[in-house]
């Protein structure tokens, strides 16, 4: 029986997905073998031996410490794309506010209350306050292109946008998805010259924390409005505060406020809502289980971030055998050596890498030793084995 621990509220419609007579499932189980998270912090946490894989229900996994994980043996898992369409729904939203001033007028209409009939002369005397620029013919730079950044190019494009796309590792199904419309931008530097306005649908990581900052706003158009329902970090705040006052950002969106950007002009700021919809939840949980489930019971890697991405058919009458191991040359040799000698016989094989991490699988036909794992955990360089 497997044991699933829930560090958040997870969907019911991701849970009902776990076969009761395979799985349970709560917040304190004795022993999990994975963990279903959304955001909770899992920094601080003490690993128990018995975890194999923690599934994100999300995109983010700056909440989690992936590189601590692999080198534990646990698979992290994301769910790219299951909330894309609800971050690329608000991002658009983000986007006519940026322009249009209509947070700031409707908290002035607020104060009209009590006007009684003068109400209609004062909404016509004061809107004017409120002017803001369409955004058709406007130039927007998308960097990241993901499964969320597609979709936000796509959308923008069709509201009659130009629309600049960067990213340095595009995925062939991200370029496949994207409309021929979209330009190609081939740095930073195209978006921050050109663009009107610029969204951020990137991760945040060594390379990318704090791009947005002085050096880099003052390359950018006067003017310029800058969405991010990406990563708050993505953005040095007191800069980009700077730049605000300073009228050479004209407006910054963000779902990720921070105490000095609330309430300050010209800045509007959404409570994390990019994924808050029924259907991005219902989503995440979704993958997040089908995920958990088919490395715990195949030991197949889909979505992962910090292992290999590797699958390998079942075959009937077979004793699936997965290893985690760094990737140093020589070892899948000791492996298949250990497995011989035990007196199994590899039917089937796949092996893949990720920077310092590889990860084998093996189907075995013959004898399989019920000590195999331990053997197989005793070879320098394992980090975790498993006989399923």
């Amino acid at each position: 029986m497997y044991q699933i621990q829930t560090l958040n509220k997870i969907s019911p419609i991701g849970l009902e997905r776990f076969d009761r007579a395979k799985y349970t499932w709560g917040d304190e189980p004795a022993a999990p073998d994975a963990v279903l998270v959304r955001s909770a912090s899992m920094h601080d946490m003490e690993f128990p031996a018995s975890l194999l894989a923690i599934a994100r229900a999300g995109a983010g996994v700056n909440n989690i410490p992936t590189d601590a994980c692999a080198r534990k043996g646990v698979v992290v898992f994301n769910t790219p794309g299951a909330n894309a369409n609800a971050v690329k729904e608000i991002t658009i939203l983000g986007l006519l506010m940026a322009s249009r001033k209509v947070a700031d007028s409707m908290e002035w209409v607020k104060t009209l209350k009590g006007s009684g009939d003068e109400v209609s002369k004062k909404v016509e005397k004061g809107k004017g306050a409120f002017v803001g620029p369409e955004i058709q013919g406007k130039k927007l730079g998308v960097v990241g292109l993901g499964a969320i950044g597609v979709l936000v190019a796509n959308a923008a494009a069709k509201l009659g946008m130009t629309v600049y796309g960067y990213d340095p590792y595009l995925s062939v199904d991200a370029a496949w998805s994207m409309s021929s419309s979209i330009l190609h931008a081939t740095s930073l530097k195209d978006i921050y010259e050109n663009c009107d306005y610029i969204t951020l649908h990137l991760p945040c990581n060594s390379e990318t924390k704090g791009m947005i900052n002085a050096s880099s706003i003052a390359t950018m158009k006067t003017g310029v409005r800058l969405l991010n329902f990406a990563r708050g970090e993505l953005v040095v705040s007191a800069d980009l505060l700077e730049a605000v006052e300073s009228k050479k950002v004209a407006c910054y969106v963000t779902d990720f406020p921070s105490d000095d950007m609330i309430g300050a002009e010209n800045i509007v700021a959404f409570p994390h809502l990019g994924a808050s919809t029924p259907e991005s939840e219902d989503n995440c949980a979704v993958m997040a289980a089908n995920e958990l489930m088919d490395y715990l019971e195949n030991g197949n890697i889909v979505h992962s971030v910090n292992l290999p991405n590797l699958t390998l058919p079942r075959s009937a009458g077979m004793t699936r055998v997965t290893v985690i191991h760094l990737n140093v040359s020589g070892l899948i040799n000791k492996l298949t050596a250990v497995i011989s000698e035990g007196g199994g016989n590899i039917e089937n094989m796949i092996s893949g890498s990720r920077k310092e991490f590889a990860y084998t699988m093996f189907d075995l036909s013959g004898n399989v030793p019920a000590d195999l794992a331990a053997k197989l955990d005793a070879v320098p360089d394992v980090i975790r084995s498993r006989v399923i």
